[in-house]
């Protein structure tokens, strides 16, 4: 609120501020006008297609959708709690991952191989494929104290997410300047001290928004546990969907993704926009 000693906004600013005005509402009009129009137009696309009729009762029948909804409900608690553990799991190891990667000197070339065949080897196949080899192939070993096909389904995800995590940790701790690190070193601090007290706390900085998009991928990709045989929210929407012979259970089952995605993605977008402006301060400074 200006001061009562503030000087009064001249007659040219005065009708600046009248004209950013005029804009925004001019601005907000169009915006909503032509939202207006292209659902319009969809709508009308979409229910006056030929088989539109067809796909509403396959598709969006309500009664269907009523009736299945607390079993894809209860399912899709099973994928909240496995999206928590596994994006836990998956940062801690992608961070390990990444330290390795990043380790300097010909005794730890072992170490160095060993996560560069782990990131190229996991970024490269196809997430399916490791839940099935997992959840699948490792029961057949008959090893004693063999974990359940949640638990492996959920190593699968890890293992898959932990590889890309894994990438996008060393690309935040190799875009740290040389120089942080020789200063931190010049003050006496250690190897580890420098990355927890200085490299790390940049680098992750720096890489949060594809940190945040890879959480909103494993979103979606919990879903694939389905495949290994626990009971989730896809995996109930396919018993209703055999039992009625009616797709709906799945319509649903994608909306309450959708639903779950949500905030993640509005937390990612706040992100990415705040370290687009911090980088534009920065580079102002």
């Amino acid at each position: 609120m200006p001061s009562a000693d503030a000087p009064a906004p001249s007659a040219l600013q005065v009708e600046r501020q009248r004209f950013r005005s005029r804009q925004t509402v001019r601005s907000v009009l169009v915006a909503a006008a032509s939202t207006a129009v292209l659902g319009v137009v969809l709508y009308f696309a979409v229910t006056g297609a030929p088989g539109w009729e067809r796909v509403q009762e396959r598709f969006l029948d309500p009664k269907i959708a009523a009736d299945t909804f607390p079993a894809i409900l209860r399912g899709l608690w099973l994928n909240i709690r496995l999206l928590v553990v596994c994006a836990i799991c998956a940062f801690a190891l992608g961070l390990l991952v990444a330290l390795m990667r990043t380790l300097r000197g010909p005794v730890f070339f072992p170490l160095r191989a060993l996560s560069t065949a782990y990131t190229y080897g996991f970024r490269g196949m196809p997430l399916i494929i490791v839940i099935y080899v997992m959840a699948l192939g490792v029961p057949g070993l008959r090893l004693a104290g063999t974990p359940g096909v949640l638990v492996l389904g959920g190593a699968a995800i890890v293992l898959t997410y932990g590889a890309y995590l894994a990438e996008v940790f060393r690309a935040g701790i190799e875009s740290v300047h040389p120089s942080q690190r020789a200063a931190a070193r010049s003050l006496g601090l250690t190897y580890r001290q420098s990355m927890r007290f200085v490299i790390l706390p940049q680098a992750v900085r720096r890489v949060s928004p594809p940190l945040l998009n890879d959480l909103v991928a494993m979103q979606k990709d919990v879903g694939l546990i389905s495949l290994a045989g626990p009971i989730d929210a896809v995996s109930a929407a396919q018993i209703a969907t055999g039992q009625s012979f009616n797709f709906t259970p799945y319509v649903v089952a994608g909306v309450l993704f959708v639903l779950l995605a949500v905030p993640l993605v509005a937390v990612t977008d706040w992100v990415t926009l705040r370290a687009a402006r911090r980088q534009s301060a920065e580079g102002a400074a």
